[in-house]
């Protein structure tokens, strides 16, 4: 073979080598270590599971309510008496100890004195039986046998008499200090201020059954019933200030905690502690407590409203619509974006425009360019644009990145994907001169070659090398 079919020979060789080096290196560098962008999995969340706005999160210091009626008494009178005059009627205002209704003195005189005189029966009929026992005794003695065992018998009768007059005594005494106390007190008065309602005629009451025979609602029209749990009762206490906020807008009231009821309330449903377990040792128990507001202005029967303790916080920001902390919103330059799932399903760069800003919770609003039905993901370094979003976390292949963005913190990889194209070059830029070649023996091609790709190329010392391949390039061309 001649020196010149080799020389071709070799170009086509290297031609060859070349091609399919860079174009693997072009391939592997654009979809990323062996595979394509589009199957790199990035991980999303729902916009709205990710809201941080008011309507959607508690915090440990807020408390679900509801305007409800004041508090309402029932009267009930003592069905043994006789009502002589009800003193109300619907709609009066009373105020605690005020009376309410009258019981029929001359009735419970009656009874007193009939107590008195059955006690007074008692005490004739034991002194009595006490003068039997002792003329009983005293026969006794003089007695035989027989006889003796027939005034012994006599004997103990009279004797369980006694003991058994004596405790009806006592029991009459008791009811003769109740009914001395009746006389005293034949009325019953209201044990709150309030409005009396439902007022019922002692006729009406005897037909309908029961003892209730009127009730006395607070005054003030509404109160706002709170809820509170056991892991957070800390926080609950007569006296406290709260501010009331609107679910409906950004309507807020001053208000106190007037009460606190400590007698545990019904679950409506599962409780947020039990961690869906049955056994009420691992429940917590829910407990109510009750607020005044400064004013009613606003407010609505039955509107549920959450109650948050007054520390002196900002209420001038309502979080309503979409907020987010802000380690989701990514820059670039002067604009804002987050990673969301497109239509397709793929990672798009969103642009987003941000409203208020709560520094204090670490969230903002965003006022346009997500909805609440949207998904995004949380910003990674290596997250590209065209990557597919799962929902599936065990589907992810993109690792979580604990430094965050990049320092320009716009989460991208500025000029990672540069196209590569072949042009004939070597693997440190020289290019190969075919001309060059074809005047070269076979001896200074293979020297040539050597040092272009032989086994002594080291990257350490790639900087000396490239040196001498260009002198050795300098010396070819002379």
């Amino acid at each position: 073979m001649t020196t010149k079919k080799r020389i071709c020979t070799v170009i086509i060789v290297l031609v060859i080598v070349c091609t399919v080096c860079v174009g693997g290196f072009f391939v592997w560098k654009k979809t990323g270590k062996g595979g394509s962008k589009s199957s790199q999995k990035v991980y999303v969340q729902k916009v709205s599971s990710l809201n941080t706005a008011s309507d959607f999160k508690l915090s440990n210091r807020s408390f679900l309510g509801v305007v409800e009626a004041q508090e309402s008494v029932d009267v009930k009178y003592d069905s043994s008496k006789t009502v002589a005059e009800i003193l109300v009627k619907n709609g009066d205002s009373v105020k605690k100890g005020d009376k309410l209704l009258t019981y029929d003195v001359e009735a419970i005189n009656l009874q007193l004195e009939q107590a008195k005189l059955e006690v007074e029966r008692l005490q004739n009929e034991i002194a009595s039986n006490k003068s039997q026992i002792a003329e009983l005794e005293k026969e006794k003695k003089n007695a035989d046998q027989d006889a003796a065992v027939s005034y012994t018998t006599q004997i103990l009768s009279l004797q369980s008499d006694n003991a058994k007059n004596e405790y009806d005594i006592k029991a009459k005494n008791v009811e003769i200090k109740k009914l001395e106390a009746s006389t005293k007190n034949a009325y019953v008065t209201a044990s709150i201020d309030g409005t009396v309602k439902n007022v019922k005629t002692v006729d009406k009451l005897q037909q309908d059954g029961g003892d209730v025979i009127m009730q006395i609602t607070e005054e003030g029209d509404y109160r706002i019933k709170g809820r509170f749990n056991e892991q957070n009762s800390k926080d609950i206490m007569q006296g406290v200030s709260v501010i009331v906020k609107s679910r409906l807008d950004d309507s807020t009231w001053k208000g106190e905690i007037t009460s606190v009821d400590t007698s545990p309330q019904k679950n409506s449903g599962d409780d947020i502690y039990s961690f869906g377990s049955s056994d009420e040792m691992s429940q917590s128990s829910n407990y109510a407590f009750y607020v005044k507001p400064e004013s009613f202005d606003g407010l609505m029967l039955g509107q549920h409203v959450l109650i948050e303790i007054d520390n002196g916080q900002d209420t001038s920001i309502n979080k309503t619509g979409i907020w987010l902390y802000s380690d989701f919103i990514c820059k670039d330059g002067k604009k804002n974006y987050v990673w969301a799932k497109d239509k397709d399903g793929k990672i798009e760069k969103r642009y987003v425009e941000i409203g208020q800003k709560d520094e204090e919770n670490g969230d903002c609003e965003i006022k346009s360019g997500l909805e609440k039905g949207d998904y995004i993901a949380y910003p990674d370094k290596s997250i590209e644009e065209g990557m597919t979003a799962t929902t599936n976390e065990a589907d992810v292949s993109v690792p979580p990145n604990d430094l965050g963005t990049n320092d320009n913190g716009d989460g991208d990889t500025e000029g990672g994907d540069e196209d590569i194209a072949f042009d004939g070059s070597g693997e440190d830029g020289m290019a190969i001169d075919e001309d060059m070649l074809a005047s070269m023996t076979d001896e200074e091609i293979e020297e040539y070659f050597n040092k272009l790709y032989g086994e002594e190329e080291n990257a350490e010392n790639a900087d000396g090398e490239n040196a001498d391949a260009a002198d050795a390039d300098a010396a070819f061309a002379e």
